[in-house]
């Protein structure tokens, strides 16, 4: 009788045993998440598809669950790495700026080589009488949303010691465009590369550009802070390692050099503390602070 019941016992410890560790299994191939944002303009659909492959791969290297979040702006961006929802960020210089500046995410590559590097450009019609910055004072411009380089902290710096009759805030670059060729506004500010791209569909319009900006750095692929230690080996190399089409698809150079980004995220701070006074009429762009 105490042999059967021992026995008993011991089967019953074994069954125990079994099920915890098929617990414990299960539980260690629970699939992470993992966002991945980018700033896509009205362009969405395009983006998504555009990322398509990137995502799938970087699933499948990593064991992960991988979602896709395009915004449309740079100002939801903002607030998606301020909340630290997105994981990996393509993101554009400025946004890159205020992320390695303020959020600590992890420049890991960079959106292309020398050549991508863009500026800012101030644009207006080509029939203005407008022919330099100093003109500009007392007269409307359009701005790109905050976090956008290009489009909002370089031509800020450009036109600090102004006094503008006001500051309109695009949700796009060709929507600055728009404005300009209504006449609604006297100058935008947008990046030479959207200028290029955007230019030749208003075609009864003449443009022309009343001055560019210093370089700014390309963009970079950055990792957020809140991503697992072994995750983030992980997904950096995968990202080194993967396929030509791959890389070209999502537009980051695993060979490309990271820029540097101490120079930029100082005009950045410098920017800043006239944040209060650009949504006021008139807009008084000067604060104590010499640059």
């Amino acid at each position: 009788m105490f042999l059967r019941r021992f026995l008993l016992l011991g089967t019953l410890m074994v069954i125990l045993l079994l099920t915890v560790g098929c617990n414990l299994q299960q539980e260690t191939v629970i699939p992470k998440k993992l966002t991945i944002g980018v700033v896509s303009y009205e362009q969405g659909a395009v983006s998504l598809d555009k990322y398509n492959r990137f995502k799938e791969y970087i699933a499948e290297k990593t064991h992960s669950v991988v979602e896709l979040e395009p915004t449309y702006n740079e100002l939801r961006a903002i607030e998606q790495i301020q909340r630290k929802q997105w994981d990996i960020v393509f993101a554009p210089p400025g946004l890159a700026a205020i992320a390695i500046d303020k959020e600590l995410y992890t420049p890991l590559f960079s959106t292309g080589g020398v050549s991508s590097r863009q500026r800012s450009l101030l644009v207006v019609l080509d029939n203005k009488p407008i022919q330099k910055i100093a003109d500009l004072a007392n007269k409307t411009v359009a701005l790109g949303q905050i976090g956008s380089a290009a489009g909002y902290y370089v031509p800020l710096y450009d036109l600090y010691g102004l006094t503008l009759a006001q500051i309109r805030f695009a949700p796009t670059p060709k929507t600055i465009l728009q404005w300009l060729s209504e006449d609604s506004v006297d100058a935008g500010a947008l990046s030479e590369m959207d200028f290029e791209l955007y230019h030749s569909q208003f075609t009864t319009i003449k443009f022309r550009i009343l001055h560019t900006s210093r370089w700014i750095p390309s963009g970079v692929v950055l990792l957020g802070s809140t991503v697992e230690l072994n995750l983030q080996q992980q997904i950096q190399k995968a990202m080194s390692e993967a396929p030509a089409d791959i890389t070209a698809d999502a537009g980051y150079v695993p060979t490309a050099k990271i820029p540097n980004y101490q120079q930029f995220i100082k005009l950045v701070e410098k920017v800043i503390p006239l944040e209060q006074r650009v949504k006021q009429t008139p807009a008084v762009l000067r604060h104590p602070e010499q640059f």
